[in-house]
């Protein structure tokens, strides 16, 4: 006959839970010694049944397992929370410092700027002003530079337009040069039509009809 499996839920019959605890108890039992024996592990178990009594096995000692469980789990929590100290007190560190350098860049900044002078001293005063001497410097050479550049790019682009500026007359002459020796083709063909009309002979009759006198017109 096969055993059906068992539904994994709370049992309503209280006989039927009692033995299922009994039988299953005691099947426990056997098999943390079978482990603790065969394996040579160190075994504790401790069951407390429904109605609150103690049934427990150790291969050494259950006390002496007990302690030897705390201490496993307190030196495996207790490096992670030094670990997680140390962190936190490092930040804190780092974020002290940080606040530290910005209130001396903000006073650096302030006098620089001429703000709370009273309390410096002469020493302070004269080094502040060697710096300011320094950073005026530099912004005059950065601004000479800036002038040289802007120069060289204004000529750059004066070449540019010297040159369009010379193929534009180029064009010009050529144009110019086109429309010259237009001009005189059509002066020759006027003087050539006037000189061959004044050669034409003009008859000119004086007199009346019945008697005229055919002369030539002189230019």
């Amino acid at each position: 006959m096969v055993r059906g499996k068992t539904q994994m839920r709370r049992i309503e019959n209280a006989t039927s839970r009692q033995v299922t605890f009994s039988k299953r108890r005691n099947g426990l039992l056997k098999k943390a010694f079978e482990l603790s024996v065969l394996c040579d592990a160190e075994v504790g178990l401790v069951i407390f049944s429904p109605r609150g009594k103690l049934y427990e096995f150790a291969s050494s000692s259950t006390q002496e397992i007990i302690e030897r469980y705390k201490r496993h789990n307190k030196d495996k929590v207790q490096p992670e929370n030094h670990v997680g100290e140390q962190n936190l007190q490092h930040m804190q560190h780092e974020a002290a410092s940080l606040m530290k350098k910005i209130e001396l860049l903000e006073e650096s900044k302030r006098k620089l700027l001429g703000e709370g002078l009273q309390s410096c001293t002469l020493g302070e005063l004269q080094q502040i002003e060697k710096q300011l001497e320094r950073s005026v410097s530099t912004i005059r050479a950065r601004k000479i530079q800036v002038f040289k550049e802007q120069i060289e790019r204004l000529k750059e682009k004066e070449k540019i337009l010297a040159s369009e500026n010379a193929i534009l007359r180029e064009k010009f002459g050529g144009l110019q040069r086109r429309q010259g020796s237009t001009g005189e083709k059509e002066g020759e063909a006027l003087c050539t039509e006037s000189s061959e009309k004044s050669d034409v002979e003009t008859e000119l009759f004086i007199g009346p009809p019945e008697c005229r006198i055919r002369r030539p017109l002189q230019n």
